[in-house]
């Protein structure tokens, strides 16, 4: 096991816990915008413990399904044991090699993950992959790409140079990925991308 999964899966339980409720609020109010529907598929890239599965879950109902990934075993146990619910499956998996088919999905998210991949490009192209026509990639940070490298570099270790891709960078990723019609909302409380899949 890697440096990097030794780490999230010592931390995985702290991480999650550091959310205050007014994070939570905020991240309810973020997913209130996508206006997901009842019987929606949602792929949840890094889920660590499962922070959005329940707000998730509440919004594309019994008909729905979430499906978390998360390269870490203990992360993915943890998530797996917090929400064993019919409509909710988690995966130990790479988010650059995912074990899915093709349009399996309505909807990709992740939260505060997206900084941590190793290869960015390749999640974003695999997101491309498993996500059915007219579906979207939601990237969700509740702090901007500065204060997300300064935090990282502070905590240090395997996250030391873990940062967000700035505008360009992003951009180019998503085109990369063949994804269309993409926004970023970025300020010093949020990082917010999202892309289309024709």
């Amino acid at each position: 096991m890697d440096e990097k999964r030794r780490y999230f899966d010592s931390v995985g339980d702290k991480w999650d816990k550091n959310l205050t409720a007014e994070d939570l609020e905020r991240l309810s109010h973020i997913i209130d915008k996508f206006n997901l529907s009842r019987g929606l598929k949602v792929c949840d890239l890094g889920c660590g413990t499962g922070v959005l599965f329940d707000m998730l879950r509440r919004r594309v109902g019994e008909e729905g399904f979430i499906t978390g990934v998360d390269f870490a075993p203990k992360a993915a146990h943890r998530a797996h044991r917090n929400f064993p619910f019919h409509n909710i499956g988690v995966v130990e998996a790479e988010v650059c090699r995912l074990p899915f088919a093709n349009s399996a999905f309505d909807l990709v998210v992740s939260f505060a993950a997206f900084a941590h991949f190793s290869h960015k490009d390749k999640a974003i192209h695999e997101a491309y992959r498993i996500l059915k026509p007219g579906g979207r990639i939601v990237i969700i940070h509740l702090a901007g790409r500065e204060e997300i490298a300064r935090l990282h570099h502070r905590i240090g270790g395997p996250i030391d140079h873990d940062e967000l891709p700035d505008r360009r960078q992003l951009q180019e990723m998503f085109n990369g990925g063949r994804f269309n019609h993409n926004e970023l909302t970025e300020n010093d409380s949020l990082y917010l991308a999202v892309g289309h899949k024709d």
